[in-house]
């Protein structure tokens, strides 16, 4: 009796191990294998859309007995650094203008284009300052503290009004951090923290679940002082 409880206990063992060793697995190669898949998705669809505006003597498909993948993506950024070039000129300058006065004068495309257009200048622009810090904030009421981040300093007609030191916040939502809530919030009533915006981000998306190497270190150092 002894001996087949013991063979049952190593039984049970061993499969709790292979279930443990299965589970490691997937959390290992689930995400290189999805970011590897979005990547072929991604590549394959710029391909499709991007090789027919390759003149057919400038083409490797052409002249090799096998596709090369990424040569789409590859002219896409080049054409993305010529067209940044002209528009960087005088004439680029002008023609924008110009494409700009004749969507302004369309009811429905002037709204939409000028939301993206101040979107993609706001996220891409060198000069940007978007999302500036990670802070907490006191969310939907006192004593509940959500994940924010700074977007910019109050100002225009809102800081006129309020008189003292407030700043734009947004705050998303989990798991998309694409949406969310602006918020005017004072300066005094933000707790700014250390980890960076990509930190804060993961933070966000995972609904709290991988925490930021900077909060752990944060908390050895104060436990350190207890101690």
């Amino acid at each position: 009796m002894k001996i087949t409880k013991i063979k049952q206990t190593e039984t049970k063992n061993f499969l709790q191990r292979c279930r443990t060793y299965f589970l490691t697995g997937i959390a290992v190669t689930a995400p290189i294998g999805i970011t590897i898949y979005i990547s072929i998705i991604f590549i394959n669809f710029i391909d499709r859309n991007v090789k027919d505006l390759v003149p057919a003597k400038y083409n490797p498909d052409n002249y090799l007995p096998f596709d090369i993948p990424g040569t789409g993506l590859i002219v896409a950024i080049l054409l993305l650094i010529i067209i940044g070039f002209f528009t960087a000129s005088f004439f680029g300058k002008f023609f924008v203008k110009l494409g700009e006065k004749i969507i302004n004068r369309l009811p429905v495309f002037r709204s939409i284009y000028n939301a993206l257009k101040q979107v993609f200048q706001t996220v891409l622009g060198s000069s940007s300052k978007a999302f500036r810090e990670v802070v907490l904030i006191q969310y939907p009421r006192k004593g509940i503290w959500a994940v924010a981040f700074i977007t910019a300093k109050t100002s225009g007609e809102i800081a006129i009004n309020l008189k003292k030191k407030y700043v734009n916040v947004f705050l998303p939502t989990t798991p998309n951090p694409t949406s969310g809530f602006l918020l005017v919030v004072p300066e005094k009533d933000l707790i700014k923290l250390k980890m960076n915006i990509e930190q804060g981000m993961k933070l966000v998306i995972s609904g709290g679940i991988i925490t930021p190497e900077v909060k752990k270190k944060i908390k050895r150092t104060s436990q350190r002082k207890v101690g």
